[in-house]
């Protein structure tokens, strides 16, 4: 893969290792978010990754935030869309990707960092990180999906408190606010994330694409309409050699050997 200043990336047992390594806190610059596209972009397009695991170099910050130094570039309002719509892009095509996407987050994740996160499929984080969207602290609003991905986590209202006061919670509180997935201890993140992006990767690659698409597709459609898209995504790999693989494997109780075919 491409070597990079601001965005690394290592592949091993078929799982992308992505690191943000913009220090001293992984903010979210121009330059930090061209390669973070370019990256997306590669290891989706890659077929030897079946998962991925976002990080934040050192222990200090998953992304603590957008660069605010870069805020004096805005030229007017329509620039300042502009901006947003571009990331917001960025961060749904990680949304919508046809392979997981896993945030370890390992150290705090505030602003454009929990907006990203958000974005991910699954989140793990360490059980001493803060997360917030501080953003109304500087006079603004988040811009990069806080708003949105937010509240259908947490619900309109925990959303609300959290954007109109940007005040942090722990780790403990997110994922008793279904924010999160797991709670670790801060050295266990990353391994744990891995560990998890591993047992996915052994998995049928089609299946977990068809099980992506269903979910993150219907989450927000009526139910029947939901229902459709799960059986259109079931019909399309029912008769698959992996559905067939995994079938004759249960039957011989053996592991399957999935070919994503």
């Amino acid at each position: 893969m491409t070597e990079r200043q601001l965005v690394k990336v290592g592949l091993e047992d078929r799982v992308a290792l992505v690191t943000l390594d913009h220090p001293p806190v992984n903010a979210l610059n121009q330059a930090t978010l061209k390669e973070l596209a370019e990256v997306v972009a590669e290891v989706i397009a890659n077929p030897e990754v079946k998962a991925v695991v976002l990080t934040g170099a050192g222990q200090v910050a998953f992304v603590a935030g957008a660069d605010i130094s870069e805020f004096s570039l805005l030229t007017d309002a329509a620039h300042a869309e502009a901006i947003s719509r571009q990331v917001q892009a960025l961060f749904s095509q990680i949304e919508v990707a046809p392979k997981p996407f896993i945030a370890a987050i390992n150290g705090v994740a505030l602003g454009g960092g929990l907006e990203l996160a958000m974005a991910c499929h699954l989140r793990i984080v360490g059980d001493r990180v803060k997360l917030g969207q501080p953003e109304i602290n500087l006079g603004i609003i988040p811009g990069w999906g806080g708003t949105q991905r937010l509240a259908r986590l947490v619900g309109r209202a925990k959303a609300l408190e959290l954007i109109l006061t940007g005040d942090s919670i722990t780790a403990q509180e997110a994922y008793r606010l279904n924010l999160v997935n797991k709670v670790v201890p801060g050295g266990e993140v990353l391994k744990t994330s891995r560990d998890l992006a591993r047992k996915i990767a052994q998995k049928g690659g089609l299946a977990a694409r068809a099980a992506l698409a269903a979910v993150q597709g219907g989450y927000e459609q009526p139910l029947s309409d939901g229902l459709a898209l799960e059986a259109q995504q079931f019909g399309q790999i029912a008769l698959t050699e992996d559905a067939r693989e995994g079938a004759a494997a249960f039957l011989q109780k053996r592991q399957p050997a999935f070919k994503d075919k």
